[in-house]
């Protein structure tokens, strides 16, 4: 893990990658000549979250069939969808990877780091210790209900644009065009950089 975590404390993210994820690992090992770029956008506004988001980033890397390319800077974000000071403001990321895995089992994988860190869905827009969000994949333009790619609100959320542009200048979101130019068109009002804050590629 990291430094993050003290002596004497345990790591959440230790668990068996599932066999259906190992299997997909396996399959497009062999199906795939090169390696996918992926986008994960990652936001916490529970306990503590920059180690929550560091140890997302550690178990991400961990996975088979995963490399983290770039992690972004952090920002802190007021709460969407909320009252005002109902909730702890966010700290969001963003991680550019290269994977194997098709976007099914990156998905999958996704939702167990996020289940590692006790991630409750019981309300749209609650609190919650850590979120996992699949922004891009390759050039995927997909409106599978179950895995919608890109993001359907990423191009409207600068808490996703801005740490992307931050890591990606020239990024594109597919069927959306230049993150630059998406960043732009949406206001920056409640996400601010923390630039006294720094997450580490793994290791």
């Amino acid at each position: 893990m990291t430094a993050f975590f003290t002596a004497g404390q345990s790591d959440p993210t230790v668990q068996p990658v599932p066999a259906s994820v190992v299997e997909k690992v396996d399959a497009a090992d062999t199906t795939l000549h090169n390696p996918q770029r992926a986008v994960i956008s990652l936001g916490a506004n529970l306990g503590n979250r920059l180690e929550t988001l560091q140890g997302a980033i550690d178990a991400l890397e961990d996975t088979p069939g995963v490399r983290i390319k770039a992690v972004s800077p952090v920002y802190e974000t007021v709460p969407w969808g909320v009252e005002p000071g109902s909730q702890p403001s966010y700290f969001n990321a963003v991680v550019v990877l290269k994977t194997t895995l098709p976007p099914s089992s990156l998905l999958e994988r996704a939702h167990a780091v996020e289940e590692a860190f006790h991630r409750v869905r019981d309300e749209r827009w609650g609190a919650r210790t850590l979120d996992v969000d699949i922004v891009a994949y390759a050039d995927v333009v997909d409106d599978d209900p179950h895995l919608t790619l890109p993001h359907p609100r990423a191009h409207e959320r600068a808490f996703v644009l801005a740490p992307w542009h931050d890591v990606d200048p020239e990024a594109l979101l597919p069927g959306r065009g230049p993150v630059a130019d998406l960043l732009d068109a949406v206001t920056r009002e409640g996400v601010a950089p923390r630039k006294d804050l720094e997450l580490h590629l793994p290791a």
